[in-house]
């Protein structure tokens, strides 16, 4: 699927009232963590995460609610 197929499957998403995309900035405080830590999980491709438009880096909630739960199950057995 092309960059752009993404964006417009996103922008659909969005304009449905489905769900709103979340900025890392959102993200971070949804998972409790720093902006930054969300920057190195998207790298290292540990996230689930949207690119829209080339740069900008995007996040369903939908996504995250499961990445969250094992992220907090991960810290409270660590």
């Amino acid at each position: 699927m092309s960059q752009s197929q993404i964006s417009a499957d996103f922008s659909n998403i969005a304009v449905a009232g489905m769900e709103h995309p979340l900025t890392v900035k959102d993200a971070a405080k949804f998972l409790g963590v720093s902006p930054q830590t969300v920057y190195l999980w998207v790298e290292r491709k540990q996230i689930p995460h949207l690119r829209v438009m080339g740069r900008n880096i995007r996040f369903l909630k939908s996504d995250l609610e499961p990445f969250r739960a094992s992220f907090k199950q991960e810290m409270e057995n660590a």
